[in-house]
């Protein structure tokens, strides 16, 4: 298991295997994304690989450096500070940070006195339970076709996402039109380049290195237009 948790790269780091962080690995399953569970609590890592037998897995601390570096933090795309403890939370986002600070941080929150703490060692992006909660009431209220099709997407593991696409630094400067990308496997919603957005671009609209396509596809799409876009930059 070591050996092949050594072999990542660009994987995510999932702290805390509870319904929270079951949630996490699974649309990270879906996705063709590869994630290592850090948990403490032995029943709980047994109760997930009974559904997912293949997960990579450690039985530790995540807390504690160390668990971290078995992790591959050091080579992570991002860590989930997921676990029911706040202050955990804090602790795990604090450590991420100081092994890998390129790793983007992600942590759950539910006391409101921790969220700036959080925010202040790091977190990349604070979730809380209470507040998205809060936000999922009104919207099934004021916007309910839209709740269900988001639900949709995020119910059947084939089904559309909306996903983030990274040019990549070796791209040359292009059109969207000039590129020749197969549309039918995506719809491109946004362009963020640098610090600005444009939505619906048109076919004349340069995209460069460091840009970020914004698309609504499938998980398979999503990796079909990542090639495509490798293969231009190389």
């Amino acid at each position: 298991m070591q050996k092949h948790i050594a072999a990542l790269r660009r994987h995510y780091i999932i702290c805390g295997i509870g319904r929270v962080g079951t949630n996490v690995a699974h649309e990270l399953e879906v996705t063709g994304r590869h994630y290592v569970v850090i948990e403490s609590d032995r029943e709980a890592i047994e109760r997930y690989l009974e559904k997912c037998p293949d997960a990579s897995w450690t039985h530790a601390d995540s807390s504690e450096d160390s668990a971290l570096l078995e992790a591959g933090i050091e080579h992570a795309a991002g860590v989930f500070a997921v676990t029911g403890d706040d202050s955990k939370n804090l602790v795990v986002t604090l450590s991420a940070k100081l092994l890998n600070p390129a790793a983007r941080v992600v942590a759950r929150c539910h006391e409101v006195n921790y969220i700036d703490k959080i925010r202040k060692v790091g977190a990349d992006a604070i979730v809380s339970p209470d507040f998205t909660g809060g936000m999922r009431i009104v919207s099934s209220m004021i916007r309910p076709q839209v709740v269900s099709f988001l639900d949709e997407m995020l119910r059947a593991d084939n089904a559309l996402r909306v996903e983030e696409v990274h040019i990549p630094e070796s791209f040359g400067a292009n059109t969207i039109g000039g590129l020749k990308l197969n549309r039918r496997a995506f719809v491109l919603l946004a362009v963020r380049a640098q610090d600005q957005w444009e939505f619906n671009p048109a076919d004349n609209f340069f995209i460069g290195p460091g840009n970020t396509l914004v698309v609504m596809t499938t998980p398979e799409g999503r990796k079909s237009l990542e090639r495509s876009l490798a293969a231009t930059a190389a």
